[in-house]
């Protein structure tokens, strides 16, 4: 089994509205009702997912010519429980100016019960998460913390083994070809220049302008948790049952984004592994309809936010890219790396000639 993931303590958990504590341990309890969870399962899986990272970058940088700047990209094999102690602390960093503002508002009426709730809600849904999820790259880079806890591709073992077995998949080709799609996303993040910190900068824009009470909190994780019980998935979230008109753009900017990174990574793995990756096509049938499986900790904070019901069918960018290669080819598509002005939002992500008409409008500009 690969070293453990980053520790969830990175911020002060007695400050905030959510009791970190209860969630871990709610979440690997339920993590350990999941089969394929001893050790023994992830025998060779670093070695594997060492050379399968690495000969992924490769085939990923020749089908998209995006190179990540940041040095060659690292695999970690990681068990359950380390994918939810790392997602803890990911999501402490990114919803800690929301949390802060709601530990500041609610001091006086916060009792260490109402914590404990969250921290149970928060941690079924990372719990249920962590039997699904299979592979993620981790986005976030801290300054103050170790290097080689950051800028990680992340493999979840146990559910790797487990989803291998259940469908007969050859894990060679398999792992090759989960490896293709997260380092992709590596390669959207550090390949291109401005990626990280424009989106990053619109999560922390939203949360720190967002007036949600903690009660908005409870309310969405626990609608989480019945849309688990009931087998549906919550429309609302944390900041669609409040945000401003605004904020809404905003919403609907970070959704097209991520339509459009994910559409992204589903076309560079099927193009990069053709003809190297036996049975792609059934992997992806397979993966596809069971879309949950490989999005992390960004689809946990896409639920808390409201995001998720815009980002059901991530097909849609899939079919942007489509339409926006029918009309200009690949360089028309390398426009939305250029510059956050010309990413797509929902819009048009929905309607891509929306966005191919303004590209073209931006080229008469610049003549």
């Amino acid at each position: 089994m690969a070293a453990g993931a980053p520790s969830a303590g990175v911020s002060d958990r007695s400050s905030s509205v959510i009791d970190w504590d209860v969630a871990e341990q709610v979440a690997t309890r339920i993590a350990a009702r999941a089969p394929f969870g001893a050790a023994h399962h992830l025998d060779g899986l670093v070695e594997e997912f060492d050379v399968h990272t690495a000969r992924a970058e490769g085939l990923v940088a020749e089908t998209t010519g995006l190179r990540a700047l940041h040095g060659e990209a690292r695999a970690r094999v990681v068990d359950r429980d380390d994918w939810i102690r790392a997602n803890l602390a990911s999501l402490q960093r990114l919803l800690r100016p929301l949390l802060d503002k709601m530990a500041e508002r609610s001091s006086t009426s916060r009792t260490p019960l109402t914590n404990r709730v969250a921290g149970i809600e928060l941690g079924a849904v990372l719990g249920w998460m962590s039997t699904r999820v299979l592979g993620q790259y981790d986005l976030l880079v801290v300054e103050d913390e170790a290097a080689e806890d950051q800028d990680l591709v992340y493999y979840v073992g146990p559910n790797l083994v487990a989803l291998e077995r259940r469908y007969a998949f050859d894990p060679d080709q398999f792992r090759l070809w989960l490896a293709l799609h997260e380092v992709t996303h590596r390669a959207q993040f550090t390949g291109v220049l401005w990626m990280r910190e424009h989106y990053l900068g619109l999560v922390r824009s939203l949360l720190e302008d967002s007036d949600a009470e903690p009660t908005h909190l409870l309310d969405s994780l626990r609608s989480l948790v019945e849309g688990r019980r009931n087998g549906s998935d919550a429309d609302g979230g944390v900041l669609t049952a409040i945000a401003s008109p605004e904020q809404q753009e905003a919403l609907d900017g970070i959704a097209g984004l991520m339509s459009l990174l994910e559409g992204h990574g589903d076309v560079t793995m099927d193009r990069a592994g053709e003809g190297i990756v036996v049975g792609a096509d059934r992997f992806g049938r397979v993966l596809r309809e069971r879309r949950r499986s490989a999005s992390g900790f960004t689809r946990i904070f896409q639920k808390l936010v409201g995001l998720e019901a815009k980002l059901a069918q991530y097909a849609k960018g899939e079919a942007f890219i489509g339409k926006v290669e029918e009309a200009g080819g690949s360089s028309l598509l390398n426009r939305v790396w250029e510059a956050p002005a010309n990413l797509p939002d929902l819009a048009e992500i929905n309607s891509p000639e929306v966005w191919i008409a303004r590209m073209g409008e931006v080229d008469q500009l610049e003549q």
